[in-house]
């Protein structure tokens, strides 16, 4: 059966996403076209198994890659080389308490790159998200100064990584070392990291079919998660051996 993106208006808050499994093979994943990135958009869109990604000046597309990559944070691979700079690197890690900073910084120009997809009209509305407990960072500083972070959005007990960066080597991955530590603790069971690539295969995550991922996803939203802003548990070790695997 032939399928077409969905075209959404802007003003439209109440027609729900097609079906997942109708999303276009070429380009993968392709679902709809327009709409919103209002709180109610973004979260029917996450609980659906879609995200937003599209450039500044295009309209907001929505995706739902097949396959997708996920990981389970009792899975993360942590290396050796990791493993020392998460405990010798002299980093100190926070949870929620730079959300905004984070975006920007995954935001900024990167070489190679001709843009971002991180636009204003984005990071205004996950901050909204975040303000209602639904969006969380993860933020990796030295001496005060932000190196490193990721950001994401946590539903039930799936947790869906947007981005990431480093101005360190290695700080945004000792950023998910310990991000991974936290959500085993808190029985979260889905780490969604979207678009498969050599970079999270080296880290743990897998290719899995979209069918199989919704169907996870359905499970992990049956839980309800952990709500409001986050902190790290005080005794949390991000490198016990319950945590985390290694390599």
């Amino acid at each position: 059966m032939f399928y077409r993106p969905v075209l959404i208006h802007p003003d439209d808050e109440s027609t729900p996403f097609p079906p997942a499994e109708t999303a276009l093979d070429e380009p993968n994943g392709l679902l709809a076209i327009g709409g919103s990135l209002s709180p109610w958009r973004l979260e029917e869109a996450y609980r659906n198994g879609i995200f937003p990604w599209y450039s500044e000046g295009q309209p907001i597309l929505w995706w739902s890659p097949d396959p997708r990559a996920v990981m389970t944070p009792d899975a993360i691979r942590v290396s050796r080389s990791l493993r020392k700079r998460v405990r010798n690197g002299g980093f100190e890690v926070r949870l929620d308490t730079a959300f905004e900073e984070v975006m920007r910084a995954c935001a900024a120009k990167r070489p190679g790159q001709s843009g971002t997809w991180i636009t204003p009209e984005m990071i205004a509305a996950y901050c909204v998200l975040h303000e209602r407990g639904l969006a969380h960072s993860v933020e990796v500083y030295r001496q005060d100064r932000l190196v490193g972070g990721l950001y994401g959005v946590a539903l039930g007990a799936a947790f869906f990584g947007e981005s990431m960066f480093s101005s360190e080597s290695d700080a945004s991955k000792v950023a998910l070392v310990w991000l991974a530590a936290q959500l085993r603790r808190w029985g979260y069971q889905l780490l969604d990291c979207q678009i498969p690539s050599p970079h999270l295969e080296s880290l743990g995550a897998i290719a899995i079919p979209r069918s199989e991922f919704l169907l996870r996803l359905r499970e992990a939203l049956e839980h309800p998660g952990q709500q409001g802003r986050w902190r790290f548990d005080p005794d949390l070790d991000p490198l016990a051996p319950q945590a985390m695997g290694s390599t």
